[in-house]
C-alpha cells in the first residue's frame, strides 16, 4: 500500500478547520484523509507553522520549496515523491493512489 504524505502551507491548526471561515477544500481533505486512515492507509498531514523541520528534513520537499518557493504548498508525496503541488489532491487522486473507494465523497 502506498504512503500518502501532504505537506499543508502554515496553518492555524492540523487540519486548517478552525475559525469561522473553514475552507471548503480543507473540509474534504481532512474528511478523506481520515477516511482513508480508517481503512489502514497510511497518511500523514504535515503543517509548516508545527513541524518546519520536517519541511527541512525531507529532501524532496526541501529542495523543491527551494526551487519553487512556499507558493508550490501544499505538496503532496506518493512514496516519497511529488504527486501534486500547489493544489490538494483530488478525492479521485487518492482513490487511485491507495485502491480505496472513494466514490461516496466530495468529488473534488
Amino acid at each position: 500500500m502506498k504512503k500518502i504524505e501532504i505537506f499543508d502551507p502554515a496553518m492555524c491548526c492540523p487540519t486548517g478547520l478552525c475559525g469561522t471561515n473553514i475552507n471548503p477544500e480543507l473540509m474534504r481533505v481532512a474528511v478523506v484523509v481520515e477516511t482513508l486512515k480508517r481503512q489502514g492507509v497510511i497518511v500523514t498531514r504535515h503543517n509548516l507553522r508545527d513541524e518546519p523541520q520536517v519541511y527541512v528534513s525531507n529532501k524532496t520537499v526541501n529542495e523543491y520549496l527551494q526551487k519553487n518557493g512556499a507558493e508550490a504548498l501544499p505538496i503532496t508525496l506518493v512514496d516519497g515523491e511529488i504527486a501534486v503541488s500547489k493544489v490538494y489532491p483530488t478525492t479521485k487522486q487518492m482513490s487511485e493512489w491507495t485502491g480505496v473507494n472513494l466514490d461516496l465523497m466530495p468529488a473534488k
